[in-house]
C-alpha cells in the first residue's frame, strides 16, 4: 500500500493534517472525505485503487479528528469543515492544474461532500456519497433527547461483515470511541437542514453507495435526503447484506469496481 505525503494546512478553526497520495501522470483528482470519529489513514486501500486507475488522491483529517488539531470529535459548524475541504481542493488543483475533480465522501463525509457539491459543484466532475448522513439520522435525534449524552460504545460488528474491520477500528488510537459531544450533534442537525434547503446537484454525475443492512445510517432516511437534493444524473448501488462501511465490506472489490466504472463514465461525459 502506497504511503501518502502528510502536510499541515490552516483550517478555519485550527491546523489540519492533509494527505496526498502521489501519481506521476494522473488523469483526475480524487478528494476523499472521511466519516465521524475516524481519519484518512483508514482509506489507504481506496486511495491505492484510485491511483491505479489514474487518480491523484488527496484527503484531510477533519478538525478534531485523526492527526488534526482540536478537541476530539468536536465539530461546532460543518460549514467550516466544508471550507477546509475547499482548501485541500485548491491545493490539489495547484499541484495538478486543469484536471477534473471527483469528491468521494463516506458517512459524515458523505454529508460534507454533499454540501461541498452544493457550494462548489460547478467545478466538479463527479460526486460519490457512501452511506451518507443526509436527510435524517436517527442517532442524532435519539442522543439529543437525553439530558446527558450517554457513553454508548459502537458495536464494531455494525461496520462490516468482516470482523477484522471492527477489531482494527477499535484498536486504532486515532479512532474516537468516546461519546458524542452535544455541540457536534447539534451541528449535524443544522447541516442536514442546510443541505435540505441548499438546492440540487444539477447535472453533476452522482453515485450513491449504501449497504442494505446498514444499521448505523439506514438507507431509507438517506434516500429521502438524497431525493431532496439529487440532480438529473444519479446512479445508486444498494448492496444486499452489506453494513455501514461498504469500502471495507466483504464485497469491497465489487464496490470499488462500481466506483471506478462510475468515474470512467463521469469523465467521459466531461462535466463540468
Amino acid at each position: 500500500m502506497s504511503e501518502p505525503r502528510e502536510f499541515a494546512v490552516a483550517g478555519v478553526r485550527g491546523t489540519n493534517t492533509a494527505y496526498a497520495w502521489p501519481n506521476e501522470q494522473p488523469r483526475y483528482l480524487a478528494l476523499l472525505v472521511h466519516g465521524y470519529g475516524e481519519h484518512m489513514g483508514r482509506y489507504g486501500h481506496v486511495a491505492d485503487r484510485l491511483i491505479r486507475h489514474g487518480g491523484a488522491v488527496y484527503g484531510i483529517d477533519h478538525i478534531g479528528h485523526g492527526k488534526s488539531e482540536g478537541e476530539r470529535a468536536l465539530i461546532e459548524d460543518f460549514e467550516d469543515v466544508v471550507t477546509d475541504l475547499r482548501t485541500i481542493e485548491e491545493r490539489a488543483r495547484q499541484d495538478h492544474p486543469s484536471l477534473p475533480v471527483v469528491v468521494i465522501g463516506h458517512s459524515m463525509g458523505g454529508m460534507i461532500a454533499a454540501r461541498f457539491a452544493q457550494r462548489y459543484g460547478i467545478g466538479l466532475a463527479a460526486l460519490v456519497l457512501s452511506g451518507p448522513v443526509i436527510g435524517e439520522w436517527h442517532v442524532v435525534s435519539t442522543l439529543l433527547s437525553f439530558d446527558e449524552i450517554p457513553d454508548a460504545p459502537l458495536d464494531p460488528a455494525i461496520l462490516s461483515r468482516d470482523p477484522s474491520v471492527g477489531q482494527a477500528a477499535g484498536a486504532d488510537p486515532l479512532v474516537w470511541t468516546g461519546p458524542f459531544k452535544r455541540a457536534t450533534l447539534e451541528a449535524f442537525v443544522e447541516e442536514m437542514a442546510t443541505i435540505a434547503k441548499g438546492g440540487t446537484f444539477g447535472s453533476l454525475p452522482t453515485l450513491w453507495l449504501h449497504g442494505e443492512d446498514d444499521e448505523l445510517v439506514p438507507p431509507g432516511p438517506s434516500r429521502d435526503g438524497i431525493d431532496a437534493v439529487r440532480g438529473s444524473d444519479l446512479t445508486e448501488r444498494i448492496y444486499p447484506g452489506a453494513r455501514h462501511e461498504v469500502f471495507n465490506e466483504t464485497n469491497k472489490d465489487e464496490v470499488l469496481d462500481d466506483l471506478i466504472s462510475f468515474i470512467d463514465r463521469a469523465l467521459r461525459t466531461g462535466h463540468p
